[in-house]
């Protein structure tokens, strides 16, 4: 197995090039949100969005020039008829959620999220399948007893639903194991000079006002394995700092962010600097914090570009990765688990279309 080699607190920026690759769908359907789509399917390989369906626009589209070259237009005809019968089963399925959570208005969210990975160097593969309500854990299939665990008492109905018959399990691990996987694969070749290459970060220092923290911000890299620290006096430095996580950007790069919490006079006496190094780039990208180097928006100190709009940027895209979560304020799902993992995948796009019945009993009475 590849691992990241994250020493940020042994004083050592390491990495180690990792082959582990990621296919993840992401259904989301929302009530109670107006002007918004009420579903939405998002696929994701390794981090990148390659498909995208809403019920607004009714149509699947490719989100990679080079899903677009492969795939013709028959093939995105019957995955867009997926999709609006996935979209018709979710939001009964989202009804159905509020019935058993005796809600009956409000804003909420249901999601399911589904997916594989493929280590390319080892061969092991792995597959998940999980689904969640208004932030908490819902239900999720385990591959090992080939059963659905109940995460709260309102999904046992669900559990005791699909687990009454094994073959629908064993359907499931064939799609999480071979299927996803077998599409996996495919992509990966497809896509295989995009996901290979490198692109430099560019590196800001943001600042709202003097007494908010210090945001050192990196964007525009790929691959999503980043390094953000900040060092003070040339040493790694983890007090009153604040860790990001890698975010996608709409052009197929990602961004990140990690803030430092010090008063101005603590760093105007001490030389701080954050220092940014990115996967398959040799280089370090550096800035030493000093006041002409922070961007900001407040009063006359603008000495680049303007904070807010950066973080309206950073908010639209965690919109339309997310898809809803970031409008209402909820949080998608709560990390339970060390694995990042998304949604179901429909059968012509290398999954099973089991997630989308969930709710299969209540949809029939």
């Amino acid at each position: 197995m590849c691992f990241l080699l994250l020493l940020l607190f042994f004083g050592a920026l390491s990495k180690v090039d990792c082959e582990t690759h990621s296919l993840r769908y992401l259904y989301t359907a929302t009530s109670g949100i107006p002007n918004f789509p009420e579903f939405v399917d998002v696929g994701m390989l390794n981090g990148q969005e390659i498909s995208y369906y809403d019920s607004i626009t009714k149509k699947k589209v490719p989100k990679q020039d080079w899903m677009k070259e492969n795939f013709n237009q028959e093939y995105w005809d019957s995955s867009t008829k997926t999709d609006q019968e996935a979209e018709r089963l979710y939001k009964i399925n989202i009804q159905s959620a509020m019935k058993r959570f005796n809600q009956t208005k409000g804003v909420h969210i249901f999601q399911t999220r589904y997916g594989c990975d493929w280590d390319e160097e080892t061969g092991i593969t792995d597959g998940f399948h999980q689904s969640g309500y208004d932030g908490e854990d819902f239900l999720v299939f385990d591959l090992k007893t080939l059963s659905w665990i109940a995460l709260v008492p309102q999904a046992v109905q669900t559990k005791r639903m699909l687990d009454s018959d094994p073959s629908y399990n064993y359907r499931e691990r064939y799609h999480l194991t071979e299927e996803c996987i077998y599409w996996l694969k495919n992509y990966v070749d497809y896509g295989r000079s995009t996901l290979r290459r490198t692109v430099s970060p560019s590196v800001s220092l943001l600042q709202k006002t003097p007494s908010s923290p210090v945001t050192c911000h990196a964007t525009g890299f790929y691959p999503s394995r980043v390094m953000v620290t900040w060092q003070k006096d040339g040493q790694d430095f983890h007090e009153d700092v604040e860790l990001g996580e890698a975010l996608p950007n709409d052009d197929g790069t990602f961004q990140n962010s990690v803030h430092l919490t010090v008063k101005p006079e603590e760093w105007k006496n001490n030389q701080y600097q954050c220092v940014v190094q990115g996967s398959g780039i040799k280089e370090y990208f550096i800035k030493v914090l000093t006041e002409k180097e922070i961007q900001t928006n407040w009063g006359k100190t603008n000495r680049g570009v303007n904070y807010s709009p950066i973080i309206g940027v950073v908010v639209s895209l965690l919109l339309v990765l997310v898809v809803v979560v970031a409008a209402v304020g909820v949080v998608i799902w709560k990390k339970k688990r060390s694995r990042n993992g998304d949604v179901p995948a429909n059968s012509s796009e290398g999954g099973s279309n089991s997630s989308t019945y969930i709710f299969q009993q209540e949809v029939l009475d």
